[in-house]
């Protein structure tokens, strides 16, 4: 499954950056987030409850962030463990460009899921994911809005 998406965040580039490394924020957006955990600026813990059509379950993953191209880009990896759900693993491409006082932040993502989520069917799932990343993009823009966070 491929996800992309751009969203126009009113905020300078380097503040909207520091807000995507920065795990309170990131714990607000994240649709279920129960805990996030910043092992290093490198790795990420997550505990995330998600609802995909009657399957519910929490799952706990790992996510690593490549920084090498920081600040314009960046890459994450990660997989999670869903239990009898299932199980999820992916990764995501994040492009931010300046523009003005804003920032376009661009993203491409490719996910595989397996176990019983995998069974829901494939537009269910598709259409979850999109839900999710809108939310999660939605929010995002809502607290760099209400906050201003650096």
């Amino acid at each position: 499954m491929e996800l992309s998406d751009e969203i126009r965040i009113s905020a300078p580039k380097d503040v909207v950056y520091a807000a995507l490394n920065n795990p309170e924020v990131l714990q607000k957006c994240i649709p279920g987030c129960e805990e996030l955990i910043k092992h290093s600026d490198a790795e990420l813990e997550a505990k995330v409850v998600l609802k995909v059509g009657p399957v519910k379950a929490r799952f706990n993953g790992d996510v690593q962030l490549d920084t090498a191209g920081a600040p314009d880009q960046f890459s994450l990896t990660g997989k999670g463990n869903g239990g009898a759900a299932g199980h999820a693993k992916g990764g995501a491409d994040v492009t931010l460009t300046a523009d003005g006082d804003e920032t376009i932040l661009r993203y491409e993502a490719k996910a595989q899921i397996g176990g019983k989520l995998a069974q829901l069917g494939s537009r269910l799932i598709q259409s979850t994911a999109k839900k999710l990343a809108a939310k999660f993009f939605k929010s995002f823009a809502d607290v760099m809005a209400e906050d201003g966070v650096a």
